[in-house]
């Protein structure tokens, strides 16, 4: 029986990769399939919590306990096996000093650390590697679900994904502010599965005060919640606010002087858990930079910032540029006059549209009554 294609086992070990989606921030999602020459898969495995072990090691141990010999296997992996010693040892390694023959990975990791090098120590240690051309459909699909990852790595800040629920007319809310519920449970249910795989959830502290939420994940098998980023320029979010859960990070974000005048304020968020991001002022105000505050999450290993504010909010992270994708959620109702999406200036033109108002489709996908929507910069 013939050996199944290299490119089978590579699909196999991205399905695996997929399996770990809600696990392993701020680490990549990495699938492994070991395989001998005729294609039977002696070890498979993906990357575990932060801290354990990588996907190459899994697949070993994987392989171990079956009894299989991998020397002269070949491992598929759906990233370039690590070569530093951070949390856990270098994969290179591992694979080389259990003799497997040959490496076939999706994509090169982009992190400095890495970045060719374990490629380069497997083949000094007489590894045979091959690399999937970057315009491959699995390497597309490696980089998209990593697409916080490489991000991170690449430019120093989180991919910044901002998540909308509205009306057939664009309103997200009534007059009153009544918005519950404007999209159906399964449209509700889906943005949760978008907030466990971000590393940490953005919102104002308009939406703290006045929503009191709790910005969790709720109704999906998580091992993680993700952490919390207030922009709190006044430091106002209330010691006993929601949001502060066990076993996760709450950042609020502020700036050097109003950490200062407001030092008691301070020093009672400190007390309860919560840390406090200095960022500079904007250019034309006293309200924290936004800009400014991406490569600091970024420095927090922040891959995927899920945003979750009011209209004016979004609007000022548009605006400034700083949206790499908006997760809209369509209700086929008509509501009328209330709150917009979003709280931007009028456009004087149709012919020279600034850069923040150019989007592209990227996926239209229907959820229950529902139509979701994922759109990317132009």
């Amino acid at each position: 029986m013939p050996a199944p294609p290299a490119h089978d086992l590579l699909a196999q070990a991205q399905q695996l990769a997929e399996q770990a989606l809600y696990l392993t921030n701020p680490n990549p999602r990495v699938g492994c399939v070991i395989a001998n020459a005729q294609g039977r898969i002696l070890g498979q495995g993906h990357t575990q919590r932060v801290g354990g072990p990588h996907a190459e090691v899994m697949a070993l141990r994987d392989a171990a306990e079956r009894g299989n010999d991998v020397r002269g296997a070949t491992a598929y992996v759906t990233l370039e096996p690590c070569a530093h010693q951070g949390r856990t040892g270098p994969c290179c390694v591992a694979l080389a000093q259990a003799g497997i023959g040959k490496v076939v990975a999706s994509l090169q990791d982009p992190n400095p650390k890495v970045a060719g090098q374990g490629f380069a120590s497997l083949r000094a240690a007489g590894v045979e590697v091959s690399l999937l051309p970057p315009e491959h459909a699995l390497a597309r699909a490696a980089h998209e679900l990593n697409i916080g990852f490489m991000q991170r790595m690449q430019y120093r800040k989180p991919w910044v994904r901002l998540k909308m629920a509205t009306s057939l007319d664009g309103t997200t809310a009534l007059h009153n502010g009544q918005s519950q519920w404007i999209t159906s449970p399964e449209a509700r249910q889906d943005g949760h599965h978008w907030r466990a795989r971000a590393c940490a959830i953005l919102t104002g502290i308009g939406t703290v005060l006045a929503d009191k939420p709790q910005l969790n994940v709720r109704g999906i098998d998580t091992p993680r919640q993700p952490h919390v980023v207030v922009l709190d320029s006044q430091l106002r979010t209330p010691a006993d606010a929601p949001l502060f859960i066990a076993g996760r990070a709450v950042y609020i974000s502020a700036t050097g002087q109003s950490i200062a005048k407001n030092s008691a304020a301070a020093s009672t968020l400190q007390a309860r858990g919560a840390h406090l991001l200095e960022v500079p002022s904007s250019p034309h105000g006293q309200h924290p930079d936004l800009a400014a505050l991406l490569p600091r999450l970024a420095q927090q290993e922040i891959n995927e910032l899920h945003v979750e504010a009011g209209p004016t909010l979004s609007a000022a992270l548009l605006q400034a540029g700083l949206v790499d994708e908006l997760l809209l959620y369509v209700a086929p109702t008509l509501l009328g006059p209330g709150r917009p999406l979003f709280e931007l200036p009028a456009l004087q033109s149709l012919s020279a549209l600034p850069d923040w108002a150019r989007w592209q489709w990227h996926s239209a996908t229907p959820i229950g009554p529902d139509l979701r929507l994922l759109l990317r910069r132009a």
